[in-house]
């Protein structure tokens, strides 16, 4: 590595130094974590279940839940009885859950996103399996436990489980279709899967659903591994963090590991060289029909990537994407730092775009109202404008990157607070006074964490997994 770009590396790790103290839970993660490594011992899914298990028995005997609750960790994930208290819900949403069906229809796996949790994607899957399907929620390798499981995590370890999963689930349908919905980082591992499956010639998954996929990142992604090995030089261990904070969220890491960014990074260069592979391979025309939901603004991942990266890259016809618009009304009266009008401007009315193109927008930028407006491919002319049930939520300029897969009654995440002001809520918050008076950052009371078209989108996730075998 040259000088410069040791320079460059070095002031990109420094503005990346945490803020606060490591923590006990920085440094501890449990030991029997599944990794390829133990491949030869963890040969199914049945096996890595039995895996979680003593993995949260580990957890479990962590020295800092041997601490009685004291007053100041009320909102503490890692003290017990606290209001983050993971361990007082049944289940406990951060382990892998499966919802069987007598006769299933079809089966489908949840795949979180990255420092997440399978809470992510709990409400389609209670829909899922109130219609019949046969639901597994898979937790990554990782997570649900410490941030520090993230510290040594690869992506191949997640691939692996993944594919365990999808065996399993498979090998219960009775021929039934298989389908996919990853959110984030899981969606990413969910095109591995099917990028997997044919290049091994084997079936892949009949549809996916891509929920804020990571498919392109922010372009200071790629140093996170200088940082990370950085960090292992003596006093430079903070840098093993991009943001050390406190854990008052049961259900995901507030606290992110360089390595995380740096697997992510990585598992989207792999998938970007499976899918150029693709289009020179005779198994392309069986790559699963793709549903994809994006926020057009999204400080996380790339919104013109999925569109350049991945559905321009596929064949034509067969898939969607579903863009959710910032709030035109809101807009006209508030500062934006980067509007992304422009790039629903480019895609509507764009007739080169080989996948049908859904854009949520206003009806028109003096009312709330929201309407879908639908484009099919190769047309420059908008198909049908469907009015939506729900319009804008007052004073909400736009979803976000963590927002789409969570309903407004969420019980966490959600619009409106539990009648119980003794259960914990992180949702939307109307919360002024002096700054610095509050655990909570500024970008969390800002950032939106639940999607009020949220029925709109379930009811969209339910039509495509439904759509017949021929139609896919």
């Amino acid at each position: 590595m040259s000088v410069r770009v040791l320079l460059v590396v070095l002031l990109l790790s420094l503005q990346g130094c945490a803020s606060q103290a490591l923590q006990p839970w920085h440094k501890f993660s449990p030991s029997d974590e599944f990794a390829l490594d133990q491949r030869h011992r963890i040969v199914d899914f049945a096996g890595y279940l039995e895996l979680e298990d003593r993995v949260f028995e580990q957890l479990e005997q962590a020295p800092f839940l041997q601490k009685p609750l004291a007053s100041q960790d009320g909102l503490m994930r890692y003290s017990r009885g606290s209001a983050a208290d993971p361990t007082d819900d049944t289940p406990n949403w951060n382990c892998s859950f499966e919802w069987p069906s007598d006769a299933p229809v079809g089966g489908v796996l949840l795949l979180h996103g990255m420092s997440d949790s399978p809470y992510s994607l709990r409400a389609i899957g209670e829909t899922l399996r109130r219609k019949g399907y046969w639901v597994v929620g898979l937790r990554l390798p990782g997570h649900g436990t410490t941030p520090a499981g993230l510290l040594d995590v690869k992506w191949e370890d997640m691939a692996a489980v993944v594919q365990m999963a999808a065996e399993h689930l498979s090998a219960r349908l009775d021929g039934k279709p298989l389908h996919v919905i990853g959110y984030s980082t899981g969606a990413t591992l969910a095109l591995n899967l099917a990028l997997d499956a044919l290049e091994r010639g084997k079936a892949p998954p009949q549809s996916l659903v891509l929920i804020s996929p990571a498919i392109g990142l922010h372009g200071a992604a790629a140093f996170a591994q200088w940082k990370r090995r950085i960090a292992l030089l003596p006093g430079l261990g903070g840098l093993a963090w991009l943001t050390i904070e406190a854990e008052f969220d049961p259900y995901k890491y507030n606290s992110f590991a360089t390595n995380a960014a740096e697997q992510v990074h990585r598992l989207t260069h792999s998938v970007a060289q499976k899918l150029a592979a693709l289009q020179s391979s005779p198994h392309a025309t069986r790559f699963p029909r793709t549903l994809v939901f994006k926020s057009n603004l999204d400080a996380t991942v790339s919104t013109s990537a999925v569109v350049s990266r991945l559905l321009n890259q596929l064949e034509p016809g067969r898939h969607e994407l579903v863009l959710f618009d910032a709030n035109r009304y809101a807009a006209k009266s508030l500062l934006l730092i980067s509007d992304p009008q422009s790039l629903a401007i480019r895609l509507l009315g764009d007739e080169s775009l080989p996948f049908t193109l859904t854009l949520v927008t206003n009806e028109h930028a003096d009312t709330l109202d929201a309407v879908a407006r639908r484009q099919l491919p190769f047309s420059r002319d908008i198909s049908e404008t469907t009015p939506l049930t729900t319009p804008w939520p007052a004073g909400v300029l736009s979803l976000s990157h963590v927002a789409l897969p969570f309903p407004p009654d969420d019980p966490l995440y959600g619009r409106y607070p539990p009648d119980d002001a003794s259960v914990l809520f992180l949702g939307l918050m109307d919360i002024k006074g002096e700054r610095g008076s509050l655990t909570l950052s500024a970008d969390w009371l800002l950032r939106m964490r639940h999607n009020p078209f949220y029925d709109y989108t379930e009811n969209a996730i339910l039509r495509w997994l439904a759509m017949p075998a021929e139609a896919q």
